[in-house]
């Protein structure tokens, strides 16, 4: 799990273009959005992309979103048991 946790930061890092920053600045429990890295809705769409191209994951929408996104450690969780690729 903690190589899915890293390769989750850094392709966070690299979908949101999160310039300087390294995937041990980014704790795994904390929130992604608001607090946190303080992301917002538009990535929450890139998120979305992240896990439908290297995972297979396809959700139906931001709703469905919202309690995957809540950190790294849940989105590390949702794509270990629902991972296609």
């Amino acid at each position: 799990m903690e190589d899915l946790v890293l390769e989750i930061k850094n392709k966070i890092i690299e979908a949101l273009n999160l310039k300087g920053m390294s995937p041990d600045e980014i704790d795994e429990n904390a929130p992604l959005f608001k607090e946190g890295l303080g992301l917002d809705s538009i990535d929450a769409l890139e998120l979305m992309l992240l896990l439908e191209k290297n995972y297979g994951i396809k959700l139906k929408g931001p709703a469905e979103g919202k309690e995957i996104f809540k950190s790294v450690k849940c989105i590390a969780d949702y794509v270990a048991a629902h991972r296609t690729k």
